[in-house]
């Protein structure tokens, strides 16, 4: 027995660690897209972004988000952990179910799991302020998002708050992390403003494609590969045969649920501009996969293939309504992560039994209102203190010379 319990947990462990490890590889698939969707002018600024909000994500969930989320870990405790994420002597190894004396997986796995988790909250953020935000305004905002806004409403559901005890369900994250990206992102963007020229006077909206639609078209495709590891490693166990089926059902369903979006974003696309939009095709796959993620095991497959469609058909005209109301989002994070994340959450009730409309609309409520709320008062003061804002001069030549000294096309734009 002693054998087969070590063979489950080094199982357990290894396959939650490869799949944060996929979760970490969506963090090149979120530079990519974002890279690809903006102007040539501001890619060196957006990639750093993306990989300086990774590193500052690892380094606030460590010190401080991931005791904040999880606190019974600490028995009550004021002060993080440390010693349970910096290997000393005395820290805690594996988790427990409550109940039950045998070891699950090894802590060190779950803090790994988690912290890709919350960078990717905040590389939801990222792309909706992209092309007009200071970089150091938007890693100052990083510091606190990551190590406080979001393990706040993270154990309110993981970490066993009260929307875990109402009943809210949000199996890997449609609410908790997709939700709460693109709540924090509008009240950046509310507070930013749009970019110079995207809307004119008399409310027409400019195109402002991007530089490099191969490479976002790649970076669609890494998250794609990278939510099988965000959605199968929040069932957090495998070393069984139950938990073995419940993993290869919410792989397929995971796959439907982009399939879905991609061929009804196509669609509706199509139905309204005539033509087939890679943009919104791509949105679509997102939209599909964040629809699915707030419950990717309780439907069939073709159940997921269907919340999928709707969440690929709901991003087209969300798309279009914010920038109606001028809410200019390059890359659509708002409502690819945000107005689907909300659909995502409503539809759980459709095959699990154990939701209901009011809890996931408290839920909904709940989280929304805090990220939203605490952001907006984050990016307030950094907008007292420092700016949030390039100057007008600086959007026109592009943040990647005035923000970063460097262009990533040099040979397209040197005069020499």
């Amino acid at each position: 027995m002693e054998d087969i319990t070590q063979l489950s947990y080094a199982l357990d462990t290894f396959y939650f660690l490869m799949c944060g490890a996929l979760v970490m590889w969506m963090a090149a698939g979120f530079a990519m897209l974002e890279a690809g969707l903006v102007r040539s002018k501001n890619t060196v600024e957006i990639l750093t972004k993306n990989i300086a909000l990774f590193a500052i994500a690892c380094t606030m969930y460590l010190l401080c988000g991931y005791q904040i989320m999880y606190p019974g870990a600490n028995e009550g405790g004021i002060m993080p952990l440390f010693g349970t994420l910096l290997g000393t002597e005395n820290s805690v190894e594996s988790v427990v179910a409550d109940g039950d004396d045998a070891p699950y997986y090894s802590l060190r796995s779950d803090f790994f799991f988690q912290v890709v988790f919350v960078a990717t909250a905040m590389s939801i953020v990222s792309g909706a302020v992209a092309e007009r935000m200071k970089l150091w305004a938007f890693l100052l905002f990083a510091v606190f998002m990551t190590g406080f806004i979001y393990p706040v409403q993270g154990f309110w559901k993981w970490g066993g708050g009260f929307l875990n005890e109402a009943g809210f369900q949000d199996f890997a994250g449609s609410g908790v992390v997709h939700m709460a990206g693109a709540s924090a992102a509008l009240a950046g963007v509310l507070l930013l403003g749009a970019r110079k020229g995207k809307y004119a006077s008399n409310g027409a909206v400019n195109a402002m494609p991007g530089a490099n639609l191969p490479l976002a078209t790649l970076g669609t495709f890494i998250l794609w590969l990278g939510w099988f590891g965000f959605n199968g490693g929040s069932q957090l166990k495998i070393a069984d045969v139950e938990n073995a089926n419940a993993v290869a059902q919410i792989f397929v369903n995971t796959n439907a649920g982009a399939a879905g979006g991609v061929i009804a974003a196509l669609i509706v696309a199509r139905l309204l501009f005539g033509k087939a939009d890679l943009t919104m095709a791509l949105n679509g796959a997102l939209a599909g996969l964040v629809a699915i993620t707030a419950e990717p095991l309780t439907p069939t497959a073709l159940g997921a293939t269907l919340i999928g469609a709707v969440g690929g058909a709901l991003v087209v005209f969300s798309i279009l309504a914010l920038d109606k109301l001028c809410i200019d989002d390059p890359v659509g994070a708002i409502s690819v992560h945000g107005v689907v994340g909300i659909w995502g959450l409503l539809a759980v009730p459709l095959t699990n039994s154990d939701a209901t409309l009011g809890a996931q609309l408290l839920g909904i409520g709940s989280i929304f209102a805090w990220v939203f709320g605490a952001s907006l008062v984050v990016w307030g003061v950094i907008k007292v203190i420092m700016g949030l804002r390039i100057s007008e001069e600086e959007e026109y030549e592009g943040a990647d010379l005035t923000e970063c000294g460097m262009e990533a096309y040099p040979e397209f734009t040197s005069k020499s």
